[in-house]
């Protein structure tokens, strides 16, 4: 056998990857009722290399991952808690099954279910 020490290829992530963590940790989430819409004027200020899908926006700079997520609440929630919730585990998520630094999570509450 041959003892090779160097690392044999690289591990490229796909942005979707990202998006499907994100989505997934922030809908597990107590309070989370579901994901909202972007608003619209948001659409028109991006810039380039940023991937945007219904209520999240990601971005990647230097292995860095920065993302805002657009929510609705339940009615029955303390939102700066379930605010926070949402930042914990989705910089959690990212860090543990991915292996990437968190820049930020903004969490952006756009609305509440009421039964």
């Amino acid at each position: 056998m041959t003892n090779y020490s160097g690392t044999p290829g690289k591990t490229t992530i796909s942005i979707d990857v990202i998006l499907t963590i994100t989505r997934l940790t922030t809908l597990d989430v107590p309070g989370v009722s579901r994901m909202s819409q972007i608003p619209s004027k948001r659409f028109r200020t991006m810039l380039l290399h940023r991937q945007d899908e219904d209520g999240l926006h990601v971005e990647v700079e230097n292995d860095t991952v920065y993302t805002d997520i657009y929510v609705v609440l339940d009615s029955d929630v303390n939102i700066r808690e379930v605010g926070r919730n949402i930042q914990t585990s989705v910089a959690r998520a990212i860090t543990d099954m991915i292996g990437m630094q968190v820049g930020e999570v903004n969490v952006h509450v756009e609305d509440i279910d009421y039964p």
